[in-house]
């Protein structure tokens, strides 16, 4: 589904990702962890198209689509989604605008028909529930004033409603409690059972009891440096990421 191949990038002409090799199939979860400076948002922003980002050679496909001539519209279109740490925040636009901005552009882009107001309202509705979140959430402005918690779950409100081919959520448990995370969690499980991939970047192995990934890959200096199974993360929680060398 996602194919990452020898990808290098750079940030106002200093390279950050260095050679990054990752393929993540339909329905499956990875993870990528690593240390605070790595280059674990650099790969987020190269994947979103980000100017300020420079892809200095390699690629990124996917569903054997190329991404890198794209737009972000346009990759967005082809169904990869962004969810960040840091969300912005538009005061005066409601969520439930937002929502219908984004549902038509995604179908429009599909060459479907726009939902009417009635349609779309119930599947918000049930979106929202499924993320744990109170009908008066609808109206309130597009995360003005939302704990860290909300704006996640806000985040997963959106995931749920496109229903995307491939997801990456940049620290996944940042602002959460437990509550939080559980919710978070079957989101993701239930989309992943409707073929969604997912690339989950942490600092901290402990949501694991909520989420089995197929693989954790672990990044230092810029390069994946190990990958394998759940057991790694539980090496990070136990040596912390000194244990890997670049």
């Amino acid at each position: 589904m996602l194919d990452i191949q020898s990808l290098a990038v750079s940030v106002a002409n200093k390279t950050i990702l260095k050679a990054i090799e990752l393929t993540i199939n339909s329905g499956e979860i990875h993870v990528l962890m690593g240390p605070n400076g790595v280059g674990k948002s650099t790969l987020t922003r190269a994947l979103l198209g980000d100017e300020d980002y420079t892809v200095e050679s390699g690629s990124i496909t996917l569903a054997g689509q190329d991404l890198l001539p794209l737009s972000i519209e346009q990759r967005a279109h082809q169904g990869l989604f962004i969810a960040f740490q840091h969300p912005v925040t538009i005061p005066g636009v409601s969520n439930l605008q937002f929502y219908k901005a984004m549902v038509n552009a995604h179908r429009q882009a599909q060459h479907q028909e726009p939902l009417d107001a009635i349609e779309l309202l119930e599947q918000v509705k049930h979106a929202a529930q499924q993320s744990g979140l109170a009908e008066d959430f609808l109206y309130r402005g597009l995360n003005d004033g939302f704990s860290g918690g909300e704006k996640k779950r806000n985040e997963l409100l959106q995931m749920l409603l496109l229903s995307p081919r491939f997801a990456v959520v940049d620290e996944i448990d940042s602002g959460l409690d437990v509550d939080a995370l559980k919710i978070i969690g079957q989101g993701i499980r239930h989309l992943q059972q409707q073929g969604t991939g997912f690339l989950l970047i942490t600092h901290y192995p402990h949501w694991l009891e909520y989420l089995t990934p197929d693989q954790v890959h672990i990044l230092v200096g810029g390069r994946i440096v190990q990958s394998g199974g759940a057991e790694l993360a539980d090496q990070v929680a136990d040596h912390g990421f000194q244990a890997f060398a670049a």
